[in-house]
This record gives structure tokens, sequence and C-alpha cells, in this order.
């Protein structure tokens, strides 16, 4: 059974920082490539990052770019995105998922980032 399973929301001040990790497991991680997406409240889902299977190659959403790095460790199949000087813009819940074919397939449960004062 594929499992995804993320960590490392929290309540953060603007400017603040927070790593989030999806600890995944039920299949050969280091096959398949990876995304973060995020949900707004009251929005829809919006693509935030993206990595390739071996973490060589990676891309990102341009609202994130230069605060937000995603990276993987595919010894502990796990995924992370670190996120430094976080906005209230980046108030979300974040998800981890597995993608195949160029689209997201499995999901994780999500975890929320909540910024503010």
């Amino acid at each position: 059974e594929v499992q995804l399973v993320e960590s490392g929301g929290g309540l953060v001040q603007p400017g603040g920082s927070l790593r989030l990790s999806c600890v995944t497991s039920g299949f050969t991680f280091n096959r398949f490539a990876m995304t973060w997406v995020r949900q707004a409240p009251g929005k829809g889902l919006e693509w935030v990052s993206g990595i390739h299977s071996d973490g060589d190659s990676s891309r990102y959403v341009d609202s994130v770019k230069g605060r937000v790095t995603i990276s993987r460790d595919n010894a502990k199949n796990t995924l992370y995105l670190e996120m430094n000087n976080l906005k209230p813009e980046d108030t979300a819940v974040y998800y981890c998922t597995r993608v195949f074919l160029g689209s997201p397939e499995y999901w994780g449960q999500g975890t929320q980032v909540t910024v503010s004062l």
C-alpha cells in the first residue's frame, strides 16, 4: 500500500521558516518524481515544486522561487520542503504527491502551514 505522510507544518510568523517532511512507503521511492502541492483557504490546488526521481532536477512556482527548496533522501524514502521568509500568502495545506506520467497519482493527508502574526 502506497503511503505518504507529511509533517512539519505549524504556525509561524511572517519571515519565519519551516521544514516539511513527507515519509513514504509501499513503493520504490527512487523511481518516482515527487511534488509538493498546496491549497490555500477557499482556493484551488496550486503546484509548488517538483523534483526528479534522482534529485538532480527541481522546479518551483514563481511565487516561491528563492525562498523554498525541495529535496529528497532516497535512502530514507523521504521528501522535504524547506521554506524560508514565509509570507501570509503561503498559508495553506501542503500535500506531497507521487508523480506518474506527469501528474500527481498518490497524495498524502496534508500538513497545515499558517503564516500569521
